[in-house]
């Protein structure tokens, strides 16, 4: 059971605090909701006798958010190359509700993004996950949206870089047809 004031987590929406705990009639049944008010003033209503079930959870601590910034700043790990298992196990991921693997879907799509693009249904999968571990990680971190949106970047960039932009740039068609200055062009 949660308090007003909590702040908790509800999987795929994100985190939000409870507001207020109010008794509702919807149908002609009276249940007990907590209302969370969300990022970006959207409140939520989410029955308490449902709540457990659902997946609803505390955020995490400092110390959980510096590991969730641990998975960022790692390679990709192993996906599908068929895109639709692909999205269909990213989705599997955040439906867990489980920050780490909110995470490996930022970090894993992000990547795949740099490197080759993404398929429209796999853009709006990236920025619901973005959205939904940034507003975890603002209420963990005691951070601005902003602040938490800038140090996802950077890690990202930071991990993508150290493990990827050397594959990327070596088959870039620009360098592949292209020669750079001092290359020898007679051949």
């Amino acid at each position: 059971m949660f308090n007003v004031g909590d702040k908790i987590v509800y999987p795929m929406h994100g985190a939000g605090t409870i507001d207020s705990i109010e008794e509702k009639d919807i149908l002609g049944e009276k249940q007990s909701y907590y209302i969370l008010k969300m990022p970006g003033e959207v409140k939520v209503m989410v029955p308490i006798a449902k709540a457990e079930e659902v997946g609803v959870r505390n955020i995490i601590d400092k110390s959980s958010a510096e590991k969730v910034f641990n998975v960022l700043e790692k390679d990709e790990t192993a996906m599908d190359k068929n895109w639709n298992k692909r999205y269909r196990d990213n989705m599997d991921k955040m439906k867990s509700g489980d920050i780490y693997e909110i995470a490996d879907v930022v970090r894993n799509l992000s990547f795949k993004q740099k490197e080759k693009g993404l398929s429209t249904g796999e853009k709006k999968m990236l920025n619901n996950a973005k959205q939904i571990l940034v507003s975890e990680l603002v209420l963990a971190e005691h951070a601005t949206q902003d602040e938490v949106e800038r140090l996802v970047e950077n890690k990202i960039n930071t991990s993508f870089n150290t493990y990827r932009a050397e594959d990327v740039a070596a088959d870039s068609i620009v360098q592949k047809f292209i020669p750079f200055e001092g290359e020898n062009t007679a051949q």
